[in-house]
């Protein structure tokens, strides 16, 4: 073994660490090296979102002494920059294994450093932790939780005094404080515990009054209140919530998921707790089918994307991906608004950088402004905090199936989502349309957008060494024609430069610094490349587009538009 990880083994294995971790690790070495490198050869790095990882021993898993050292940096943090205040915290988590001693190690943690802690009595939504944030006035955050990824994984998300993820200056910040943490013995693991004050029905009763005042029409809901609802909680939070939420708005007609009711951080149904797969989604397709219902939908474990499934234009069963979703959504949201007539002449929306252009066409055709921010909707929220008090935000939401309605809550938020894409479906369906329908009409007026996502894994120790040097391949030889279509931008939000890679024509991009590529081509395709920040992996996002003349010449566009994507495909070699 290389000696630098064998010296880290030896620190765990004499330091002050409990037997069980060193029994495992002592095990590991007899049994599997392999995994003991892998669980030593790197500190588990902490992140402008926080922590995300396997869960087990070692300093690259997450486990109580990760999180630990991570908590006291953050708390030294709060500290620094909240001097002689009483700084206060909200924590919340989700169904995943030891989701609830993460929650607990890390309010103890917190509260040993006199920073008074209000965590929720038991699993709740993410979108509800940053709900209590502002509700609560607290400083900062914290929810673990490792989202949709695979039932190994858990993770550790930060948060502001505005309900965001943190952001610069206080991401870099949080990070330099977390790596001054040298050791297990730098953290104060107890002896604050009159400083944690459990929270959850009062602050659950409020978040639902919340997301009721986010309904715009509760008098087409009042006729629809029939609408024939499959919801599944793929064994997540959205329990707690959803089912509330929709009673609440005034869904009489709801079917849980039976098999995917209960909380389980093994997600025995299912290999991904990601309502963007269709396996995951499957069994609740089949509830739908069976059931002739109006509308499908699915929460991941913590409840801040949703997947929906509709009827297509011949009567089957399709899941949305993220664009289609957010297309429905903010044009539910902007229409609606005009024809109740509470519209303002200051309403913006906001999406991502690598969302589909045709919420940019949306937005001009209702005359509201469209803000592209990164991707995460830790950009969203501070846009949002920029424009507080000159614009008016009504929605916010990107590609990978998240939404962010209305300000109250500032992360994506998948139990008003919910809410409001019933709704949606209630209002088309009072206007004897479908959601399919209803999409095929915005593909007619603002033309036909189609999307595709790829991820590349590249797993071990070198893993994020391939994907860097793609990258750089890619850097280092632009473009000019992707798919025999002229390339007329390259975007790199690295250097914060588009470039003409025909002329070498130079433009300044005004976005934070971040590690992705875009390929503007001729005929308004766009191709993105986005190395993950918390795994090996790295997304390729497709966006092509054609005119649409009528709803009836649908299928053939639809053949046209993924014929195109996947010579991009071949071209780029990613086959």
């Amino acid at each position: 073994m290389d000696s630098a990880i064998q010296r880290k083994v030896d620190q765990w294995l004499q330091g002050n660490y409990d037997q069980d971790t060193k029994n495992s690790i002592q095990k590991l070495q007899q049994e599997d090296p392999k995994e003991l490198a892998d669980a030593f050869y790197q500190n588990l790095e902490f992140g402008t979102g926080g922590l995300r990882g396997i869960m087990g021993v070692g300093t690259n898993r997450m486990n109580k002494y990760t999180i630990g050292m991570a908590t006291q940096g953050y708390a030294n943090y709060l500290l620094q920059s909240y001097p002689g205040e009483e700084v206060r915290v909200a924590i919340a988590h989700d169904s995943r294994n030891n989701s609830r001693f993460f929650a607990e190690t890390t309010a103890h943690v917190f509260a040993a450093n006199g920073i008074k802690v209000f965590l929720f009595e038991a699993l709740r939504p993410t979108p509800e932790l940053s709900f209590a944030i502002r509700t609560l006035k607290c400083q900062g955050g914290v929810v673990c939780t490792a989202s949709h990824n695979p039932k190994e994984y858990n993770g550790y998300k930060a948060y502001w005094n505005d309900g965001g993820q943190l952001v610069p200056p206080h991401d870099k910040n949080v990070i330099r404080e977390v790596e001054k943490i040298a050791s297990v013995d730098d953290v104060k693991w107890s002896g604050g515990d009159a400083n944690i004050t459990l929270i959850g029905k009062d602050i659950d009763e409020q978040y639902i009054e919340m997301v009721k005042g986010l309904s715009v029409f509760p008098e087409v809901i009042e006729k629809q209140r029939d609408l024939k609802i499959v919801y599944t909680p793929i064994h997540g939070t959205g329990i707690t919530l959803v089912p509330q939420v929709l009673d609440r708005f005034g869904f009489k007609n709801v079917h849980i998921v039976e098999e995917q009711k209960t909380p389980d951080g093994n997600f025995p149904t299912v290999a991904y707790p990601n309502p963007e797969e269709k396996e995951t989604m499957s069994i609740g397709l089949a509830k739908a089918r069976e059931l002739d219902a109006d509308i499908l939908l699915g929460t991941d474990p913590d409840a801040d994307r949703v997947g929906i499934g509709i009827k297509d234009n011949h009567g089957e069963w399709v899941l949305m991906n993220g664009n289609q979703t957010a297309v429905l959504a903010f044009n539910y949201l902007l229409e609606a608004r005009k024809e109740k007539g509470i519209a303002q002449s200051n309403d913006m929306i906001i999406t991502t950088i690598v969302t589909t252009g045709m919420v940019d066409d949306l937005a001009a055709g209702y005359g509201v402004h469209c803000y592209r921010v990164l991707t995460g909707f830790k950009w969203i929220a501070e846009m949002i905090r920029e424009k507080e008090g000159k614009e008016c935000y009504i929605t916010g939401g990107e590609e990978s199936f998240g939404l962010m309605i209305g300000d109250k809550v500032r992360d994506k938020d998948a139990v008003s989502a919910v809410a409001l894409l019933c709704e949606m479906a209630a209002y088309e369906k009072n206007n004897g349309k479908t959601l399919f329908d209803k999409l095929i009409e915005l593909y007619v007026k603002f033309g036909f957008y189609k999307e595709k996502l790829i991820s590349i894994t590249k797993k071990g120790m070198d893993g994020q060494q391939q994907i860097a040097a793609m990258m750089q391949d890619y850097r280092n030889h632009l473009p000019k024609a992707i798919n025999g279509i002229k390339v007329v931008r390259v975007l790199d939000y690295q250097s914060s430069q588009s470039t003409d890679p025909h002329t070498g024509d130079v433009a300044e991009i005004h976005l934070p610094k971040s590690n992705v590529l875009q390929f503007a081509l001729e005929d308004g395709s766009l191709v993105s490349a986005r190395p993950s920040g918390t795994e090996p992996k790295i997304k390729f996002y497709f966006s092509v587009k054609e005119k649409l003349e009528r709803a009836d010449e649908f299928d053939a566009v639809d053949q046209q538009l993924d014929a195109k994507i996947e010579g991009i495909i071949a071209d780029l070699k990613l086959n």
